[in-house]
């Protein structure tokens, strides 16, 4: 059985840093895409980053670019989200997810989901003064 844990939110203020985490386990993130979420307060949750497994080459949303850094980590089950120069806007919770498929591009062009298949239950960033 997959499961997605996340960690590390909280609350910070304008301009401040947070590093989101996230731990597997039934899957090794190495082998698949990884991306994250965020679903802000009265908002659809949208897609802020991904990784692809096939090159570890990355995608941003344009709101982020420049700020946020989605990395694996040194075992096979985690990954990351650096999170600099944080935002007021930038408040939501934030959710880890994963593709069933393995060495795949991510694909924020195939819907909502990014067609990403496992799911955390998310951590809360709070960026306020």
């Amino acid at each position: 059985q997959v499961q997605l844990v996340e960690s590390g939110g909280g609350m910070v203020q304008p301009g401040g840093s947070l590093r989101l985490s996230c731990t597997a386990s039934g899957i090794s993130l190495d082998y698949h895409t990884v991306g994250w979420f965020r679903q802000g307060p009265g908002k659809e949750r949208e897609g802020v980053s991904c990784m692809s497994a096939s090159d570890n080459s990355t995608f941003y949303i344009d709101s982020v670019k420049g700020r946020f850094t989605i990395s694996r980590g040194y075992t096979w089950n985690t990954v990351y989200l650096q999170m600099n120069s944080l935002k007021p806007e930038d408040t939501a919770v934030y959710y880890c997810s994963a593709d069933s498929s393995t060495f795949t591009l991510c694909s924020p062009s195939t819907g909502a989901t990014w067609g990403m298949d496992f799911w955390g239950k998310g951590t809360l960033v709070t960026v306020s003064s």
